[in-house]
């Protein structure tokens, strides 16, 4: 599905760019659990919320429409969304994953998935050669996130869809730190695009979201019908507030992006600081790829430090950002992964990674960048 009109205005309308009936600008809140039909074999088309509501069909469609893909489907986490595409393969299969990720995904595949027969590797797939090496017989699909978490590390997105097309596989790209407006994963190849909505799109820390977005019919009704099914579906109120969220999308990314360049820059400058994990700087290995394949950096970055004894410290002096898990809000927060976000993650993972006792990762908000920048400053020391 192509863009008609232009993203920001896509968001800002929504789909319908309203409530026909009533001319509410704000569509509304459809709260209600069923709906009455008016006769026999003469529903309205909508039956019972688990199956449809207008308010989530609504979220799902203007979704769809800025991913560039035919349909969306809106379900109550990023997990959940995960979990959906965890049921279209069956005990036996073998998914290969991005080594850097989530450690909720990581979780679902190697805790709660394993005990149902389905196998995953997890590998760096920054680099194709790695990818080929792990293909087996009953490998079935590649997940990436580009950028990871919390590493930042890119993957070429076109050059992996090669890979899955040669072989017959699916590539499901976990697009949630970009967003639609940054980055279209569909238009590069991927089969599945998810979202923890929760994140970017919801952009206000009070919900709880995930959707998939496919241009596969065939695809797209196994995953309705799995959605259905298990029953995790994304809530009138929730989907009103993604809708709210949607609106100002790529101006709260805008905002992030630029106070996260500088924030990247001004850790690089900071003596106690070692390194500094962002897309957006120049002379970070991911650069260039990232470039290639999308608009934006994105405004999450991480930093490792050079004492860890400073970790608490900087934790505790933090004011204007908030010691928090979750990103992808108007406010900043700061998370430590290794106990936080990362915790499940195998320590020879974690290890191989980078993810340590130094390390810590900023969602950078739409706060006052002189603010931002002094608050740290206080926190880390001169």
């Amino acid at each position: 599905m192509t863009l008609k009109k232009s993203f920001e205005t896509i968001a800002v309308s929504g789909i319908s760019g309203g409530d026909e009936a009533t001319g509410a600008i704000s569509f509304p809140i459809y709260q209600a659990a069923t709906f009455k039909h008016h006769g026999l074999n003469n529903s309205t088309g909508y039956d019972y919320a688990r199956a449809q509501n207008p308010t989530r069909e609504e979220a799902e469609k203007t979704l769809a429409v800025l991913e560039g893909g035919k349909s969306a489907i809106g379900f109550s986490s990023g997990v959940a969304a995960i979990t959906a595409c965890i049921h279209l393969f069956k005990s036996g299969d073998h998914i290969i994953l991005s080594d850097d990720l989530y450690g909720g995904t990581y979780r679902l595949f190697d805790d709660i998935f394993r005990d149902f027969g389905l196998e995953a590797t997890f590998i760096d797939t920054t680099d194709t050669q790695n990818i080929l090496n792990s293909l087996k017989e009953n490998t079935k699909a590649i997940l990436i996130e580009t950028p990871s978490n919390p590493m930042m590390k890119v993957t070429d997105i076109r050059a992996v869809a090669e890979i899955t097309k040669e072989n017959g596989l699916l590539l499901i790209v976990d697009n949630t730190f970009l967003t639609p407006y940054y980055q279209r994963p569909l238009e590069l190849g991927a089969d599945l695009v998810v979202h923890s909505g929760t994140k970017f799109l919801g952009g206000h820390h009070d919900l709880l979201a995930g959707f998939i977005v496919a241009n596969d019919e065939e695809i797209l009704q196994k995953l309705r019908r799995i959605h259905m099914s298990t029953g995790a579906t994304l809530s009138p109120f929730d989907s009103w507030l993604i809708l709210r969220g949607i609106k100002t999308l790529h101006i709260r990314l805008e905002r992030s992006q630029e106070n996260t360049i500088k924030i990247a820059k001004f850790l690089e400058r900071n003596p106690k600081v070692e390194k500094v994990y962002y897309v957006g700087l120049e002379n970070f290995e991911g650069y260039e790829v990232n470039k290639g394949q999308s608009t934006g950096f994105g405004a999450t970055l991480s930093f490792r430090v050079k004492d860890k004894e400073l970790i608490p410290k900087i934790l505790e002096r933090v004011k204007i950002i908030r010691f928090a898990e979750s990103l992808g809000g108007v406010e900043t927060l700061i998370t430590y992964p290794i106990t936080q976000t990362h915790s499940e993650i195998p320590e020879d993972i974690k290890k191989r990674l980078g993810v340590d006792e130094y390390l810590l990762r900023l969602s950078v908000g739409i706060e006052n960048i002189d603010d931002l920048i002094k608050d740290l400053e206080n926190a880390i020391g001169k």
